[in-house]
């Protein structure tokens, strides 16, 4: 009995995860939250306990879950990918140009979502340079 529990561990912890690109839809407004994950069912898991413990990080998607209810939302995932063979793939890497590519093409920011947009470097640089001026 103890062999067939370490073994069917042991192939739970080998077997892949499904990872990719989900979205979470405000049913109402039909504005998204865009979210990349290693684990695709353990994000989404993740986001609806912080949403339904009022702790997202989120704090506009929160406020619209709170007054419409999980009832008016859904999670979608758009798109996966496949794990390979080859055990040195940066799965992290591929995971953010996916990303990347799924925010370019929706863009869910402003009025059609809740994502906030992420500085180019030349704009990170920038703002680093003057929050330094500010601090002396």
């Amino acid at each position: 009995m103890k062999a067939d529990n370490k073994r069917l561990k042991n192939d739970y912890q080998q077997t892949p995860r499904p990872m990719g690109i989900f979205l979470i839809r405000n049913n109402r407004s039909d504005k998204i939250f865009l979210v990349a994950g290693l684990n695709l069912n353990g994000a989404i898991n993740r986001h609806k306990f912080q949403l339904s413990r009022d702790s997202h990080a989120n704090k506009q998607l929160q406020a619209d879950w709170n007054q419409l209810g999980s009832d008016n939302f859904a999670f979608e995932i758009v798109d996966e990918l496949t794990p390979r063979p080859d055990l040195k793939l940066d799965y992290r890497a591929e995971l953010a140009s996916l990303e990347k590519l799924w925010l370019e093409k929706l863009q869910p920011f402003g009025d059609v979502g809740y994502n906030e947009r992420k500085l180019s470097r030349a704009e990170l640089l920038r703002r680093m340079a003057q929050n330094s001026k500010r601090s002396d």
